[in-house]
């Protein structure tokens, strides 16, 4: 059988995949070379002509990371503490005020329905840059400066996770809803036992943007906060990138900090790339 479907494989079947096979591969190289950098020596990394692959891996600039300070007064792990509790509350509480408020706008009838979805519609031709300074002002207006709801305030509005899911959710049958009415499930009932589930790639979708655009976030740490404590792991990051720690002495580290803050991201597309593929399915067939 398998010799017979190798026959029916066309000779343009067989280029496609191998052009394809030799794409992925090609996009490979970036996430190989950032592995690679990472565990180089200082010397490897000003080596001429640059070499792509390790030759003596080291984690010596892991250890130096953890061991710097920023400012000689903050530990690299104050850092990395600030962003990962920012990053989890903050994905916990997108996934949850935006699922209430599609599920109330895709299935609800209230006033005012059709100017709130466009309100919606017109939040998303703004760039970050363009609300940098009304987010800044309501921000230092309810004193949440130097806070760890300063992070999170700014990203709990979020127009493309609502307006995603609004479209995913209005696709669930009324008459499942009915259902689980008649089986005496409250509204809280069928958010949670039918909507949510329903809802899973959707949510998956809205996860990886939410976490991508949170942990990497140096907005929040260069506006809001004041006190070095507060700032989060990106913006360390960014100031041995582009600052005074940027010296040929501290590239190691750089490079070490970058790998940091790539992996989270890394794994957290690998866990929900299927449910990111089942949400385009479902919105192609709709």
């Amino acid at each position: 059988m398998a010799w017979r479907s190798l026959r029916k494989t066309s000779l343009f079947d067989v280029l496609l995949i191998i052009g394809l096979t030799a794409l992925a591969l090609f996009m490979l190289l970036p996430i190989i070379f950032i592995f690679n950098h990472a565990f180089k020596p200082l010397n490897e990394l000003f080596l001429f002509p640059p070499t792509f692959f390790v030759q003596h891996p080291t984690t010596h600039s892991f250890e130096q990371l953890f061991l710097k300070s920023g400012g000689d007064v903050v530990p690299f792990t104050r850092y990395l503490f600030n962003s990962i509790l920012v990053t989890s509350v903050t994905l916990l509480l997108v996934i949850v005020f935006s699922s209430m408020a599609a599920y109330v706008i895709a299935k609800k009838s209230f006033p005012f329905k059709s100017l709130t979805m466009a309100l919606i519609l017109v939040s998303l031709m703004f760039a970050p840059e363009t609300v940098q300074i009304p987010r800044y002002l309501i921000i230092s207006g309810i004193g949440m400066s130097n806070t760890y709801f300063g992070h999170i305030l700014p990203y709990l509005a979020s127009p493309v996770a609502v307006f995603l899911l609004i479209g995913f959710i209005s696709q669930i049958p009324n008459e499942l809803i009915e259902a689980i009415k008649l089986d005496g499930a409250s509204e809280a009932g069928i958010f949670r036992r039918l909507i949510l589930p329903l809802s899973a790639p959707a949510i998956a979708t809205i996860s990886i943007f939410t976490f991508q655009g949170v942990w990497s976030d140096i907005e929040t740490s260069s506006l809001y906060m004041q006190d070095e404590t507060m700032r989060t792991l990106a913006f360390y990051v960014n100031s041995l990138l582009s600052g005074l720690h940027n010296s040929v002495a501290g590239q190691n580290i750089a490079a070490a900090a970058g790998l940091l803050i790539f992996m989270p991201n890394l794994i957290v597309f690998l866990l929900f790339q299927k449910k990111v593929l089942a949400t385009m399915v479902h919105s192609g067939v709709k």
